[in-house]
């Protein structure tokens, strides 16, 4: 699982790559109308959807004498599975902490420090 995950981030981390999953998110798409939004050759285009379809975001099939890309729907479940697990931690408010602090600390001791910083 870890290996597919890795071939995951390391596909999404191009961001050539990141926006041709967008545009694939619309539709199918031939490769020439992949390639024409980017100022690269055909064959850079190309290597960038075999890195897609390697890591299982994509699946190209021909049609005729033109080669379609495809989103694959299931191709990022096991990383947002992974993901998911960093989400059960809630994010620090440090404002809410420094009122917490705040309210435990005793009003003398809080007079006392500030009449040491007044000096």
């Amino acid at each position: 699982m870890s290996t597919s995950i890795d071939a995951v981030f390391a596909a999404l981390a191009d961001p050539t790559r990141r926006a041709i999953l967008t545009m694939l998110l619309e539709d199918d798409m031939a490769v020439t109308d992949v390639a024409a939004p980017f100022e690269m050759s055909l064959a850079a285009i190309s290597k960038h959807l075999t890195i897609l379809a390697n890591a299982g975001l994509i699946a190209q099939e021909k049609r005729g004498r033109v080669k379609w890309c495809k989103l694959q729907p299931d191709a990022l479940r096991a990383t947002s599975v992974w993901m998911q697990g960093f989400g059960q931690f809630e994010p620090v408010h440090l404002d809410d902490f420094e009122r917490f602090l705040e309210a435990q600390l005793d009003p003398n001791q809080r007079e006392a420090d500030q009449g040491d910083t007044a000096v």
